[in-house]
């Protein structure tokens, strides 16, 4: 996820903080991501890359790739990453993911995990990954599936909404969102001159000790909602935290909790057709391949086919 007031809309102050409220779980998602995206042969960017979840993986599989690197606008976030990395596979950076600091064609691959829902401009990105990936190669995202999944927002955001009316304000915008909307992904390959898009799903399990597992993470201020949970007055906070803990017990003593939805969520590959001036002659088509991410589903993904 990238941050910085003109480049993101992602409150990222602190690579740790972010780390275990959320960092523990797109650890957790890289893997069947990547079973979805099997990667070709070559140089593979994560874009938007946090705290380096998914470049890490990335290496774990192919250790022998020339080169893995991921870039974020969010220092704290990049050092973060680089502090839990080899000195130079993967390789980090700060940059910002609609102006790569990479030649045309640089990459057989780049993928961006949780990103493109927190950039003012998600076409921009995504065409800047376009960029930068050569011909043959693949692109690769995945978004927060607001709308079908991610209950562990919708415990809290439900719940403060009821308590105070500007946590229903942050709640709207982040779940009618264009990219919340069940094709908003689809239409923004399409609006980027992509076609053919076939669907998939991608599922992971969000397993809490018990509740203070799920509270204290969000108290690091990362994100919209530790910014809005860090921003509240103590009294208002103290009280929304006891409605959210006893949404999260629900009448059960307090403990580990897994809060899960039936059925899939959405995924898709596309192809793109057409050449550029920067693109070498007679090349196949490259494509490009996405999934929407839905948090909390206990299904494994399906892995991609083209």
């Amino acid at each position: 996820m990238t941050l910085a007031a003109a480049a993101s809309a992602y409150h990222a102050t602190d690579g740790t903080a972010y780390d275990v409220f959320l960092g523990r779980w797109t650890q957790r998602l890289a893997e069947p991501f990547l079973d979805f995206i099997d990667p070709p042969a070559g140089a593979l960017l994560d874009v938007g890359c946090g705290t380096g979840s998914l470049a890490r993986a990335m290496v774990a599989r192919s250790p022998q790739r020339r080169v893995v690197g991921g870039v974020d606008i969010a220092l704290p976030y990049v050092a973060f990453a680089r502090s839990r990395s080899s000195p130079d596979n993967p390789a980090f950076a700060v940059a910002d993911v609609a102006r790569l600091p990479f030649a045309d064609c640089a990459f057989a691959a780049a993928a961006a995990q949780l990103m493109l829902n927190f950039v003012p401009d998600p076409a921009a990105a995504l065409n800047e990954m376009k960029r930068v990936t050569a011909p043959g190669g693949l692109l690769a995202a995945t978004v927060w599936d607001f709308r079908g999944g991610l209950v562990y927002q919708r415990i809290f955001w439900d719940t403060a909404a009821a308590v105070d009316p500007a946590a229903g304000g942050a709640r709207d915008r982040l779940f009618a969102g264009a990219l919340a909307l069940p094709d908003g992904l689809v239409r923004l390959f399409e609006q980027v001159g992509l076609a053919h898009i076939e669907r998939t799903s991608l599922t992971i399990r969000m397993d809490y000790a018990d509740f203070d597992d799920y509270w204290r993470p969000l108290l690091g201020g990362q994100g919209p909602v530790g910014t809005y949970v860090t921003a509240l007055a103590p009294n208002v906070r103290s009280h929304i935290e006891s409605r959210v803990r006893a949404a999260y017990l629900s009448g059960a003593p307090d403990g580990p909790r897994s809060p899960q939805r039936p059925g899939p969520c959405a995924g898709a590959s596309a192809r793109r057709t057409g050449s550029s001036s920067h693109r070498r002659p007679n090349m196949r088509d490259f494509a490009i391949s996405y999934a929407i991410y839905r948090s909390i589903d206990h299904a494994a993904g399906m892995r991609r086919t083209l």
